[in-house]
């Protein structure tokens, strides 16, 4: 499926949710991989407020592009930022979504 770039530059962003580990199976504790590069990945939670309008995106982000110590309120740049929409079928249940997708995100002042 295609993806979406989403323009972020006249943005404000704030890390809402400190970054955790993104699983692919949470019982046996298998860490979801980027397939291109390998790097393990996490899931932050942005606030992006543009334009009057202020939304809570949740992010898969590689490690790689992650510094360490990121808590929310803090006030980042978003690198590469994407959209994907999806769909999938769960025990006989159609289900489908928007997923978020960055390069890296950076403290402002970093």
């Amino acid at each position: 499926m295609p993806s979406f770039k989403i323009d972020v530059s006249t943005a404000v962003v704030f890390v809402a949710t400190a970054p955790e580990a993104k699983m692919v199976n949470k019982k046996t504790g298998e860490r979801a991989v980027d397939r291109e590069t390998g790097a393990d990945l996490s899931t932050v939670g942005l606030l992006v407020s543009d334009e009057g309008e202020g939304n809570l995106y949740q992010v898969t982000v590689p490690e790689t592009g992650l510094p360490k110590g990121l808590t929310p309120g803090t006030p980042v740049a978003v690198t590469g930022l994407k959209a994907r929409d999806w769909e999938n079928e769960f025990n006989g249940q159609k289900r489908h979504g928007i997923s978020f997708r960055a390069v890296a995100v950076t403290p402002l002042g970093a």
